[in-house]
């Protein structure tokens, strides 16, 4: 029995202003993500990252390629029932929970945002009592519904953001960048909260970073993305054991090492794409081994098959 495909994005392209102005942000991009997993999608500041989560979400518009989700598209012109069950079902938890939240609102208002959107309650009371569990489902208090969000501390005002998701019964999160605005010591919390969601109601994960320590804990896959372009993909830890690509080595050799004269010792790696020489033999994305993708020309490829020997 394989794995269930839950998610396919394919050959997805997303290109922002128009003519001379036109920059691509995400290019020919393709991935799978399977039903129960963490997916993680790992790049720099400005590499299309987030371009993807608010692709698949709808809040971008695409240029090419399409979006499928449980095998039916959800990309461009879809009908209303369709466009219904992808905002109920696909949630987000953005970045910064100081600016997704608006401060003028009450919890109790925030956290109900979807269910007043879609009218996914019978009363005032079957809503509130919505509010009250998915406030304890996070760690919160049912009480704390009637406060504002700048009385509450980072790490509880993402709880917040994760309490809006849940509300609304999701079996997908993207999670953007969900902990790199929070204090170190409120990371790990907001990190197992996550986990422990997951388990206990089923959902699948698309997690996006730049920090790759955080990744290796939570994902069960990883993709590297370069400059709008997936460059490697494997099962997280073959990926941290057995780098290929060269952007990807450069990542890894930037994670700090706890042992401070380990980390004094090692050497980073720098990677630099103008060395590389593509005009003629142009790269291509391939199976490198079973469910290990790289994005490499003919000559990169026999290297790296080499190298797995």
């Amino acid at each position: 029995m394989g794995k269930e495909k839950f998610l396919e994005v394919k050959n997805l392209r997303v290109e922002f202003g128009k003519k001379k102005k036109k920059f691509i942000a995400v290019d020919d991009v393709s991935f799978n993500i399977y039903k129960g997993e963490t997916f993680g999608l790992v790049g720099e500041s400005g590499s299309g990252k987030t371009t993807i989560g608010r692709a698949i979400i709808r809040i971008n518009e695409i240029s090419g390629g399409e979006i499928l989700y449980k095998g039916k598209r959800i990309s461009g012109q879809i009908d209303k029932d369709l466009d219904k069950e992808v905002v109920k079902n696909i949630q987000m938890i953005f970045q910064d929970p100081m600016a997704s939240l608006n401060e003028r609102a009450k919890v109790d208002y925030i956290v109900s945002e979807g269910l007043y959107n879609l009218k996914n309650y019978k009363d005032e009371e079957e809503r509130k009592a919505k509010v009250a569990k998915a406030l304890l489902d996070v760690g919160l208090l049912p009480e704390f519904a009637s406060r504002f969000p700048h009385e509450f501390s980072g790490g509880q005002r993402q709880r917040i953001g994760v309490a809006r998701a849940l509300i609304m019964k999701p079996d997908f999160i993207i999670a953007d960048e969900p902990i790199s605005a929070l204090d170190v010591s409120i990371r790990a919390q907001v990190l197992n909260l996550l986990s422990d969601l997951q388990k206990r109601m089923g959902l699948t994960y698309l997690f996006i970073a730049h920090d790759l320590s955080v990744v290796r804990f939570i994902t069960d896959r990883l993709a590297v993305i370069y400059k709008g372009r997936i460059v490697e993909l494997a099962e997280t830890e073959k990926l941290f054991q057995h780098p290929l690509h060269p952007y990807t080595r450069a990542l890894l050799s930037a994670i700090p090492i706890p042992d401070p004269r380990k980390e004094k010792a090692k050497v980073l790696k720098a990677y630099a794409p103008s060395i590389y020489e593509y005009s003629k033999d142009k790269p291509k994305w391939v199976e490198i081994e079973r469910e290990h993708f790289i994005l490499a020309n003919e000559r990169e490829i026999d290297e790296y098959r080499r190298i797995l020997g």
